[in-house]
Protein backbone atom coordinates (compact mmCIF):
# COMPACT_ATOMS: atom_id res chain seq x y z
CA UNK A 1 0.00 0.00 0.00
CA UNK A 2 1.31 3.48 -0.87
CA UNK A 3 1.23 5.16 2.57
CA UNK A 4 1.82 8.79 1.44
CA UNK A 5 -0.95 8.48 -1.11
CA UNK A 6 -3.29 6.86 1.39
CA UNK A 7 -2.52 9.62 3.90
CA UNK A 8 -3.34 12.23 1.29
CA UNK A 9 -6.57 10.43 0.45
CA UNK A 10 -7.43 10.21 4.14
CA UNK A 11 -6.88 13.93 4.57
CA UNK A 12 -9.14 14.57 1.61
CA UNK A 13 -11.82 12.33 3.13
CA UNK A 14 -11.62 14.27 6.39
CA UNK A 15 -11.94 17.60 4.60
CA UNK A 16 -14.87 16.52 2.41
CA UNK A 17 -16.68 14.94 5.36
CA UNK A 18 -15.91 17.67 7.88
CA UNK A 19 -19.24 19.40 7.43
CA UNK A 20 -21.09 16.21 8.27
CA UNK A 21 -18.99 15.55 11.38
CA UNK A 22 -19.31 19.10 12.66
CA UNK A 23 -23.11 19.00 12.49
CA UNK A 24 -24.46 18.11 15.94
CA UNK A 25 -26.90 15.24 16.18
CA UNK A 26 -30.34 16.86 16.13
CA UNK A 27 -32.02 16.35 19.51
CA UNK A 28 -35.20 14.35 19.37
CA UNK A 29 -38.15 16.70 19.13
CA UNK A 30 -41.67 16.30 17.88
CA UNK A 31 -42.16 17.69 14.41
CA UNK A 32 -38.46 17.60 13.56
CA UNK A 33 -37.75 19.12 10.15
CA UNK A 34 -34.75 18.36 7.91
CA UNK A 35 -31.91 20.82 8.46
CA UNK A 36 -29.66 20.53 5.40
CA UNK A 37 -30.01 20.35 1.64
CA UNK A 38 -28.99 16.69 1.71
CA UNK A 39 -31.53 15.84 4.38
CA UNK A 40 -34.33 17.74 2.67
CA UNK A 41 -33.58 15.88 -0.54
CA UNK A 42 -33.72 12.52 1.23
CA UNK A 43 -37.01 13.43 2.91
CA UNK A 44 -38.49 14.43 -0.43
CA UNK A 45 -37.52 11.08 -1.95
CA UNK A 46 -38.92 9.27 1.09
CA UNK A 47 -42.20 11.17 0.75
CA UNK A 48 -42.52 10.00 -2.85
CA UNK A 49 -41.69 6.45 -1.82
CA UNK A 50 -44.35 6.60 0.90
CA UNK A 51 -46.96 7.55 -1.68
CA UNK A 52 -46.15 4.41 -3.64
CA UNK A 53 -46.26 2.29 -0.48
CA UNK A 54 -49.73 3.59 0.37
CA UNK A 55 -51.07 2.38 -2.97
CA UNK A 56 -49.00 -0.81 -3.17
CA UNK A 57 -50.76 -4.15 -3.53
CA UNK A 58 -48.31 -5.49 -0.93
CA UNK A 59 -49.69 -3.19 1.75
CA UNK A 60 -51.80 -4.95 4.39
CA UNK A 61 -54.73 -2.56 4.56
CA UNK A 62 -55.87 -3.63 8.00
CA UNK A 63 -56.12 -0.79 10.50
CA UNK A 64 -56.12 -3.15 13.46
CA UNK A 65 -52.87 -4.89 12.54
CA UNK A 66 -51.07 -1.67 11.64
CA UNK A 67 -52.27 -0.03 14.85
CA UNK A 68 -51.09 -2.97 16.95
CA UNK A 69 -47.61 -2.93 15.44
CA UNK A 70 -47.41 0.81 16.06
CA UNK A 71 -48.57 0.26 19.64
CA UNK A 72 -45.68 -2.14 20.25
CA UNK A 73 -43.28 0.44 18.81
CA UNK A 74 -44.67 3.12 21.14
CA UNK A 75 -44.39 0.84 24.16
CA UNK A 76 -40.76 0.24 23.22
CA UNK A 77 -39.42 3.70 22.37
CA UNK A 78 -41.95 5.82 24.26
CA UNK A 79 -45.10 7.59 23.12
CA UNK A 80 -43.28 10.91 22.66
CA UNK A 81 -40.86 9.41 20.16
CA UNK A 82 -43.34 7.35 18.15
CA UNK A 83 -45.89 10.14 17.81
CA UNK A 84 -44.98 11.04 14.24
CA UNK A 85 -44.23 7.53 12.94
CA UNK A 86 -46.43 6.05 10.20
CA UNK A 87 -46.38 2.25 10.16
CA UNK A 88 -47.12 0.20 7.04
CA UNK A 89 -47.32 -3.58 7.24
CA UNK A 90 -46.34 -5.18 3.92
CA UNK A 91 -47.33 -8.70 2.88
CA UNK A 92 -43.82 -10.06 2.35
CA UNK A 93 -43.09 -13.39 4.11
CA UNK A 94 -39.51 -12.61 5.11
CA UNK A 95 -37.82 -11.15 8.19
CA UNK A 96 -37.37 -7.41 7.74
CA UNK A 97 -38.37 -3.92 8.80
CA UNK A 98 -37.09 -0.56 7.60
CA UNK A 99 -37.55 3.08 8.52
CA UNK A 100 -37.16 6.06 6.23
CA UNK A 101 -35.80 9.46 7.28
CA UNK A 102 -39.25 11.05 6.96
CA UNK A 103 -40.77 8.82 9.67
CA UNK A 104 -42.22 6.02 7.52
CA UNK A 105 -41.72 2.53 8.95
CA UNK A 106 -42.32 -0.60 6.87
CA UNK A 107 -42.77 -3.94 8.60
CA UNK A 108 -42.84 -7.21 6.67
CA UNK A 109 -45.28 -9.94 7.65
CA UNK A 110 -42.43 -12.44 7.85
CA UNK A 111 -41.11 -10.50 10.85
CA UNK A 112 -44.51 -10.74 12.56
CA UNK A 113 -44.51 -14.52 12.13
CA UNK A 114 -40.96 -14.91 13.45
CA UNK A 115 -41.19 -12.62 16.47
CA UNK A 116 -42.17 -14.64 19.53
CA UNK A 117 -43.31 -11.80 21.73
CA UNK A 118 -44.04 -8.11 21.82
CA UNK A 119 -40.54 -7.65 23.21
CA UNK A 120 -38.90 -9.34 20.21
CA UNK A 121 -41.00 -7.32 17.79
CA UNK A 122 -40.17 -4.21 19.81
CA UNK A 123 -36.46 -5.03 19.62
CA UNK A 124 -36.53 -4.99 15.81
CA UNK A 125 -38.76 -1.92 15.58
CA UNK A 126 -36.60 -0.14 18.15
CA UNK A 127 -33.49 -0.92 16.12
CA UNK A 128 -35.06 0.66 13.04
CA UNK A 129 -36.22 3.66 15.04
CA UNK A 130 -32.67 4.07 16.35
CA UNK A 131 -31.45 4.40 12.75
CA UNK A 132 -34.05 7.14 12.33
CA UNK A 133 -33.20 9.00 15.54
CA UNK A 134 -29.46 8.82 14.85
CA UNK A 135 -29.98 10.13 11.28
CA UNK A 136 -28.10 7.17 9.85
CA UNK A 137 -29.63 7.54 6.39
CA UNK A 138 -28.16 11.02 6.11
CA UNK A 139 -24.78 10.03 7.53
CA UNK A 140 -24.60 7.01 5.26
CA UNK A 141 -25.40 9.11 2.21
CA UNK A 142 -22.73 11.65 3.12
CA UNK A 143 -20.16 8.92 3.80
CA UNK A 144 -20.82 7.28 0.44
CA UNK A 145 -20.55 10.60 -1.36
CA UNK A 146 -17.31 11.47 0.44
CA UNK A 147 -15.84 8.05 -0.32
CA UNK A 148 -16.78 8.44 -3.97
CA UNK A 149 -15.00 11.80 -4.08
CA UNK A 150 -11.91 10.37 -2.40
CA UNK A 151 -11.78 7.39 -4.76
CA UNK A 152 -11.92 9.74 -7.73
CA UNK A 153 -9.13 11.95 -6.36
CA UNK A 154 -7.05 8.90 -5.44
CA UNK A 155 -7.17 7.83 -9.07
CA UNK A 156 -6.18 11.32 -10.20
CA UNK A 157 -3.26 11.47 -7.75
CA UNK A 158 -2.16 7.98 -8.71
CA UNK A 159 -2.08 8.88 -12.37
CA UNK A 160 -0.18 12.08 -11.64
CA UNK A 161 2.41 10.32 -9.47
CA UNK A 162 2.43 7.20 -11.66
CA UNK A 163 1.80 4.84 -8.72
CA UNK A 164 -0.57 1.91 -8.28
CA UNK A 165 -3.60 3.07 -6.26
CA UNK A 166 -5.56 -0.18 -6.18
CA UNK A 167 -4.64 -1.03 -2.57
CA UNK A 168 -5.60 2.45 -1.43
CA UNK A 169 -8.92 2.27 -3.24
CA UNK A 170 -9.62 -1.18 -1.83
CA UNK A 171 -8.93 0.10 1.70
CA UNK A 172 -11.30 3.04 1.21
CA UNK A 173 -14.05 0.73 -0.03
CA UNK A 174 -13.54 -1.48 3.01
CA UNK A 175 -13.83 1.51 5.32
CA UNK A 176 -17.24 2.28 3.83
CA UNK A 177 -18.56 -1.21 4.57
CA UNK A 178 -17.08 -0.97 8.06
CA UNK A 179 -18.92 2.35 8.52
CA UNK A 180 -22.20 0.57 7.69
CA UNK A 181 -21.48 -2.17 10.24
CA UNK A 182 -20.70 0.42 12.89
CA UNK A 183 -24.02 2.12 12.23
CA UNK A 184 -25.83 -1.19 12.62
CA UNK A 185 -24.16 -1.86 15.96
CA UNK A 186 -24.91 1.67 17.13
CA UNK A 187 -28.59 1.15 16.28
CA UNK A 188 -28.52 -2.25 18.01
CA UNK A 189 -27.25 -0.70 21.24
CA UNK A 190 -29.64 2.25 21.21
CA UNK A 191 -32.48 -0.17 20.49
CA UNK A 192 -31.33 -2.15 23.52
CA UNK A 193 -31.56 1.02 25.61
CA UNK A 194 -35.14 1.53 24.41
CA UNK A 195 -36.06 -1.98 25.56
CA UNK A 196 -34.31 -1.55 28.90
CA UNK A 197 -36.35 1.55 29.75
CA UNK A 198 -39.60 -0.06 28.57
CA UNK A 199 -41.64 -2.73 30.29
CA UNK A 200 -39.99 -5.37 28.08
CA UNK A 201 -36.77 -7.28 28.99
CA UNK A 202 -33.80 -6.10 26.94
CA UNK A 203 -32.46 -9.65 26.53
CA UNK A 204 -35.19 -10.16 23.92
CA UNK A 205 -32.96 -8.28 21.47
CA UNK A 206 -30.37 -11.05 21.66
CA UNK A 207 -33.04 -13.74 21.46
CA UNK A 208 -34.20 -12.40 18.09
CA UNK A 209 -30.84 -13.27 16.55
CA UNK A 210 -30.56 -16.56 18.41
CA UNK A 211 -33.89 -17.66 16.96
CA UNK A 212 -32.95 -16.55 13.45
CA UNK A 213 -29.80 -18.66 13.65
CA UNK A 214 -31.82 -21.65 14.85
CA UNK A 215 -34.22 -21.25 11.93
CA UNK A 216 -31.29 -20.98 9.51
CA UNK A 217 -29.83 -24.15 11.01
CA UNK A 218 -33.12 -25.97 10.52
CA UNK A 219 -33.34 -24.82 6.91
CA UNK A 220 -29.74 -25.85 6.27
CA UNK A 221 -30.34 -29.29 7.76
CA UNK A 222 -33.47 -29.77 5.70
CA UNK A 223 -31.71 -28.77 2.50
CA UNK A 224 -28.55 -30.70 3.43
CA UNK A 225 -26.26 -27.71 3.24
CA UNK A 226 -23.54 -26.63 5.64
CA UNK A 227 -24.50 -24.56 8.67
CA UNK A 228 -22.45 -21.41 9.00
CA UNK A 229 -22.31 -18.91 11.84
CA UNK A 230 -19.41 -16.46 12.16
CA UNK A 231 -18.39 -14.06 14.90
CA UNK A 232 -16.52 -11.82 12.50
CA UNK A 233 -18.14 -10.04 9.57
CA UNK A 234 -16.59 -10.31 6.13
CA UNK A 235 -14.89 -7.46 4.32
CA UNK A 236 -17.96 -6.66 2.21
CA UNK A 237 -20.59 -7.34 4.89
CA UNK A 238 -22.84 -4.38 5.66
CA UNK A 239 -24.09 -5.83 8.97
CA UNK A 240 -22.50 -7.56 11.96
CA UNK A 241 -23.03 -11.31 11.89
CA UNK A 242 -26.07 -12.76 13.63
CA UNK A 243 -23.79 -14.59 16.06
CA UNK A 244 -21.91 -11.41 16.90
CA UNK A 245 -25.14 -9.50 17.46
CA UNK A 246 -26.61 -12.20 19.67
CA UNK A 247 -23.40 -12.19 21.71
CA UNK A 248 -22.87 -8.47 22.32
CA UNK A 249 -26.57 -7.78 22.85
CA UNK A 250 -26.78 -10.52 25.47
CA UNK A 251 -23.65 -9.21 27.20
CA UNK A 252 -25.01 -5.66 27.31
CA UNK A 253 -28.42 -6.86 28.48
CA UNK A 254 -26.88 -8.82 31.34
CA UNK A 255 -24.97 -5.71 32.37
CA UNK A 256 -28.20 -3.72 32.48
CA UNK A 257 -29.87 -6.39 34.61
CA UNK A 258 -33.40 -5.32 33.70
CA UNK A 259 -36.38 -7.67 33.83
CA UNK A 260 -39.93 -7.64 32.55
CA UNK A 261 -42.71 -9.52 30.82
CA UNK A 262 -41.86 -10.14 27.16
CA UNK A 263 -45.55 -10.26 26.30
CA UNK A 264 -45.58 -13.59 24.46
CA UNK A 265 -49.15 -14.52 25.36
CA UNK A 266 -50.52 -11.07 24.54
CA UNK A 267 -48.58 -11.06 21.27
CA UNK A 268 -50.09 -14.26 19.94
CA UNK A 269 -53.53 -13.27 21.22
CA UNK A 270 -53.32 -10.03 19.24
CA UNK A 271 -51.84 -11.74 16.18
CA UNK A 272 -54.39 -14.59 16.08
CA UNK A 273 -56.75 -13.02 13.48
CA UNK A 274 -53.89 -12.76 10.98
CA UNK A 275 -51.92 -15.88 11.92
CA UNK A 276 -53.63 -18.22 9.39
CA UNK A 277 -52.62 -15.94 6.49
CA UNK A 278 -49.06 -15.60 7.79
CA UNK A 279 -48.78 -19.37 8.11
CA UNK A 280 -50.24 -19.94 4.65
CA UNK A 281 -47.65 -17.63 3.10
CA UNK A 282 -44.85 -19.34 5.02
CA UNK A 283 -45.89 -22.82 3.84
CA UNK A 284 -45.73 -21.60 0.25
CA UNK A 285 -42.02 -20.76 0.62
CA UNK A 286 -41.14 -24.44 0.17
CA UNK A 287 -38.88 -24.46 3.23
CA UNK A 288 -40.10 -27.59 4.98
CA UNK A 289 -37.59 -27.76 7.83
CA UNK A 290 -37.56 -24.02 8.46
CA UNK A 291 -41.36 -23.93 8.58
CA UNK A 292 -41.43 -26.93 10.92
CA UNK A 293 -39.10 -25.02 13.22
CA UNK A 294 -41.37 -21.96 13.21
CA UNK A 295 -44.51 -24.00 13.86
CA UNK A 296 -42.92 -25.78 16.81
CA UNK A 297 -41.65 -22.46 18.16
CA UNK A 298 -45.12 -20.91 18.11
CA UNK A 299 -46.69 -24.05 19.57
CA UNK A 300 -44.26 -23.86 22.49
CA UNK A 301 -46.18 -20.75 23.60
CA UNK A 302 -49.71 -21.29 22.31
CA UNK A 303 -49.97 -25.06 22.24
CA UNK A 304 -51.03 -26.89 19.08
CA UNK A 305 -54.03 -24.84 18.08
CA UNK A 306 -56.26 -25.67 15.14
CA UNK A 307 -54.51 -23.06 13.00
CA UNK A 308 -51.08 -24.55 13.71
CA UNK A 309 -52.27 -28.11 13.14
CA UNK A 310 -53.77 -27.15 9.80
CA UNK A 311 -50.64 -25.27 8.74
CA UNK A 312 -48.51 -28.29 9.62
CA UNK A 313 -50.92 -30.55 7.75
CA UNK A 314 -50.63 -28.36 4.67
CA UNK A 315 -46.85 -28.40 5.00
CA UNK A 316 -46.81 -32.20 4.79
CA UNK A 317 -49.52 -32.30 2.13
CA UNK A 318 -47.56 -29.85 -0.03
CA UNK A 319 -44.46 -32.04 0.07
CA UNK A 320 -46.79 -34.89 -0.82
CA UNK A 321 -44.79 -38.07 -0.26
CA UNK A 322 -46.97 -41.13 0.54
CA UNK A 323 -45.91 -41.01 4.18
CA UNK A 324 -46.47 -37.24 4.24
CA UNK A 325 -50.07 -37.72 3.10
CA UNK A 326 -50.75 -40.04 6.02
CA UNK A 327 -49.26 -37.49 8.41
CA UNK A 328 -51.24 -34.68 6.78
CA UNK A 329 -54.48 -36.65 7.09
CA UNK A 330 -53.84 -37.22 10.79
CA UNK A 331 -53.05 -33.56 11.38
CA UNK A 332 -56.18 -32.37 9.58
CA UNK A 333 -58.25 -34.74 11.72
CA UNK A 334 -56.51 -33.43 14.85
CA UNK A 335 -57.40 -29.89 13.80
CA UNK A 336 -61.04 -30.89 13.41
CA UNK A 337 -60.95 -32.55 16.83
CA UNK A 338 -60.02 -29.22 18.45
CA UNK A 339 -62.85 -27.43 16.67
CA UNK A 340 -61.02 -26.17 13.60
CA UNK A 341 -63.50 -27.28 10.93
CA UNK A 342 -62.87 -24.63 8.29
CA UNK A 343 -63.68 -25.15 4.60
CA UNK A 344 -59.95 -25.18 3.86
CA UNK A 345 -59.53 -27.95 6.43
CA UNK A 346 -62.14 -30.07 4.66
CA UNK A 347 -60.52 -29.40 1.31
CA UNK A 348 -57.04 -30.32 2.50
CA UNK A 349 -58.22 -33.45 4.28
CA UNK A 350 -60.29 -34.56 1.29
CA UNK A 351 -57.44 -34.14 -1.17
CA UNK A 352 -54.98 -35.92 1.12
CA UNK A 353 -57.33 -38.88 1.36
CA UNK A 354 -57.94 -38.95 -2.40
CA UNK A 355 -54.20 -38.84 -3.12
CA UNK A 356 -53.70 -41.66 -0.62
CA UNK A 357 -56.11 -43.83 -2.60
CA UNK A 358 -59.10 -43.34 -0.29
CA UNK A 359 -61.32 -41.71 -2.89
CA UNK A 360 -64.72 -42.32 -1.29
CA UNK A 361 -63.61 -41.05 2.13
CA UNK A 362 -61.94 -38.06 0.54
CA UNK A 363 -65.02 -37.27 -1.54
CA UNK A 364 -67.11 -36.87 1.61
CA UNK A 365 -64.85 -34.14 2.96
CA UNK A 366 -64.59 -32.47 -0.43
CA UNK A 367 -68.37 -32.42 -0.61
CA UNK A 368 -68.44 -30.56 2.71
CA UNK A 369 -65.96 -28.09 1.28
CA UNK A 370 -68.15 -27.44 -1.77
CA UNK A 371 -71.24 -27.05 0.38
CA UNK A 372 -69.45 -24.38 2.42
CA UNK A 373 -67.76 -22.71 -0.58
CA UNK A 374 -69.88 -23.40 -3.69
CA UNK A 375 -68.33 -20.47 -5.53
CA UNK A 376 -64.72 -21.29 -4.68
CA UNK A 377 -62.25 -20.66 -7.55
CA UNK A 378 -61.31 -24.34 -7.60
CA UNK A 379 -64.88 -25.64 -7.26
CA UNK A 380 -65.06 -27.08 -10.78
CA UNK A 381 -61.79 -28.93 -10.24
CA UNK A 382 -62.83 -30.29 -6.86
CA UNK A 383 -66.15 -31.56 -8.29
CA UNK A 384 -64.14 -33.97 -10.43
CA UNK A 385 -63.38 -35.88 -7.22
CA UNK A 386 -67.00 -35.81 -6.02
CA UNK A 387 -69.18 -37.99 -8.29
CA UNK A 388 -72.45 -36.69 -6.93
CA UNK A 389 -74.96 -34.69 -8.93
CA UNK A 390 -76.06 -32.80 -5.85
CA UNK A 391 -72.82 -30.81 -5.92
CA UNK A 392 -72.94 -30.09 -9.65
CA UNK A 393 -74.48 -26.65 -9.36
Amino acid sequence: MNRPLLAAAGALLISTGAAAKEQPLPPFTLGYEPQTVDERGMWSEADEWEKSVKSSTLRVDDEGLNAYVREVLCKTVGTDRCDGVRVYVLNIPAFNATMSPNGMMMVWTGLLLRARSEAELGAVLGHEFAHFELRHSLKGFQARRSASDVLAWTQVLGNALQVDTRNSQFSLIGSLFRFNREQEKEADLLGLDYLAQSKYPSRSASEVWQHLMEEADATATGRKIKKRHRYRAGFFDTHPTELDRADYLLEQSMAKGDTGDAGAASYYAALSPWLPKLLEDQVRLNDFAGTEYLLNSIAATTGWTGELLQARAELFATRGNPRDLITATTLYLNAIDVGHSRPATMRGLGLSLVKSGKRSEGAEYLRKYLEAEPGAPDASLIRMYVPDERTAK
